[in-house]
C-alpha cells in the first residue's frame, strides 16, 4: 500500500516554516492522542503516522532527501528516518511537542501510562566496497537475536495487578506523599511468565538466527550508523523488540581514495606519452573510462571527470573524480636511451618555460580546498 504525502499528513505546503511544520504536527497530534481516542485503533495508526511525517519534515537533512526521492529515501534504513515508530519512540522524542495538553504533560496517557517494555538493541559492522557506496547495496547478514520460545505463556503480574506501576505513600512534614514507580517484579510490563519450555532462559527467550535485509542508500559514510527497526532482541510479554544498529565500515580501495563525496585517482604516465600525448583507461566506481592525455601533459595536472564520484548521502548532487597526473621519470637508461637524451639536455625545446596556466603546486592545493 502506497504511503501517503508527509506533507498532506500534517496539511502544510513544501515551503512550510519549521513553525509551521511544528505546529501542524502538535494539532494533528492532539487530535488523535490516545487519551482523546482510547481503543481506536484509526486514531492510533493516525497519530503514528503524524509522528513518522514529523520525524522526517523536522529534520533539514532527512527533509531534503524527502524532498528529492520520496519515502524511497527511507527504505530499508530507520537510522535515516521514518517506518516502525512506536508509542514509546514518539513519547521520548516529541514529549516538548504537547506541553501541559494532556495533565502531565507527555509522561504518558493522562500522566499513568503503563510502560511497554522494550528489548535490547543488537549492534554489527558491515564492511563495504567503494562501489558499494556509490551505487547502493542491499546486503543480507546473519543476526542472531532472542525471541519469545514456542509454547511460552504470560499472566497478570499479581504485584502491580497488571498495571506496570506501583504506588507508595509517604508521611512527610508536608502532608502524605504519593509516588508512582515501574513494577520490580514484572519490570513495568504487567505480566510474568506463567509456563515456560524446558529450553528457554529465565525470560523465556531463545537465541535463533535470523537473516535481515538491509537496504543501504548510496552515498553513506565511513562510521555512520543504520537501524533497522524492530531486529533487535525481544522483550517479555507483548513489548516491543529492540533495533538492530549497523554500523558503516568503509573497505580500502586499491586505486581510488575518497574525499567526502570526491574521489582521487593517481595516474602515472610514461615521458614518451606525456610529450606526445596518449588514450589511457582509469578505473571508477562505476566502471572503466578512457581518458585522453593531451601532448605536453605537466606532471601535477588535475583532469577532473564531472559526476564519477560519490553521490551526496542527502541527495543533492554527486561528487567528481579527480585524476592526478604523475610523469613518471625511468631511473636507470640503457647506452642509446642516454645518449638522446644527452643530445636533448641543451636542446632549448626542452628548456622549461612554464606559461601562466600552469599553476604552481601551493596553488593547486589551495584550488583542490576551495
Amino acid at each position: 500500500m502506497a504511503k501517503q504525502d508527509y506533507y498532506d499528513v500534517l496539511g502544510v505546503s513544501k515551503n512550510a516554516s519549521a513553525a509551521e511544520i511544528k505546529k501542524a504536527y502538535r494539532k494533528m497530534a492532539i487530535k488523535y492522542h490516545p487519551d482523546k481516542n482510547p481503543d481506536d485503533k484509526a486514531a492510533e495508526e493516525k497519530f503514528k503516522i503524524a509522528a513518522e511525517a514529523y520525524e522526517v519534515l523536522s529534520d533539514p537533512n532527512k527533509k531534503a532527501r524527502y524532498d528529492q526521492f520520496g519515502h524511497q529515501a527511507f527504505e530499508g534504513a530507520g537510522g535515516f528516518g521514518g517506518g516502525g515508530m512506536n508509542m514509546d519512540d514518539i513519547f521520548s522524542q516529541f514529549g516538548d511537542i504537547f506541553g501541559g495538553a494532556f495533565g502531565g504533560g507527555f509522561g504518558g496517557f493522562g500522566g499513568q501510562r503503563q510502560r511497554t517494555p522494550r528489548g535490547s538493541n543488537l549492534r554489527i559492522r558491515v564492511k563495504l566496497t567503494l562501489e558499494e557506496i556509490a551505487n547502493g547495496v542491499e546486503k543480507k547478514v546473519k543476526v542472531k537475536r532472542k525471541k519469545q520460545a514456542p509454547g511460552v505463556t504470560y499472566k497478570t503480574c499479581t504485584t502491580c495487578n497488571g498495571t506496570g506501576q506501583v504506588t507508595r505513600v509517604t508521611n512527610t512534614i508536608l502532608g502524605r506523599m504519593q509516588t508512582a514507580s515501574p513494577c520490580t517484579t514484572c519490570g513495568g510490563s504487567g505480566q510474568i511468565i506463567d509456563h515456560r519450555p524446558s529450553n528457554a532462559d529465565a525470560n523465556g527467550f531463545v537465541v535463533e538466527e535470523e537473516t535481515v535485509s538491509i537496504k543501504i542508500p548510496p552515498g553513506i559514510e565511513d562510521g555512520m550508523q543504520l537501524k533497522v527497526s524492530g531486529k533487535g532482541n525481544a522483550a517479555p510479554g507483548n513489548g516491543i523488540s529492540g533495533d538492530l544498529l549497523v554500523a558503516i565500515s568503509q573497505e580500502v580501495h586499491p586505486k581510488l581514495q575518497r574525499e567526502g563525496d570526491n574521489l582521487h585517482y593517481d595516474l602515472y604516465v610514461s615521458v614518451p606519452d606525456a610529450i606526445l600525448g596518449a588514450s589511457v583507461e582509469i578505473e571508477t566506481v562505476t566502471g572503466k573510462v578512457r581518458l585522453k592525455i593531451e601532448p605536453g601533459v605537466q606532471s601535477g595536472k588535475i583532469l577532473r571527470l564531472r559526476g564519477k564520484g560519490i553521490p551526496n548521502i542527502n541527495g543533492y548532487n554527486k561528487g567528481d573524480l579527480l585524476v592526478h597526473v604523475n610523469v613518471w621519470t625511468p631511473k636507470t637508461l640503457n647506452k642509446e636511451q642516454k645518449t638522446f637524451f644527452e643530445t636533448m639536455r641543451h636542446n632549448e625545446h626542452f628548456a622549461p618555460k612554464p606559461e601562466s596556466s600552469d599553476k604552481s603546486f601551493f596553488e593547486k592545493v589551495k584550488d583542490m580546498f576551495s
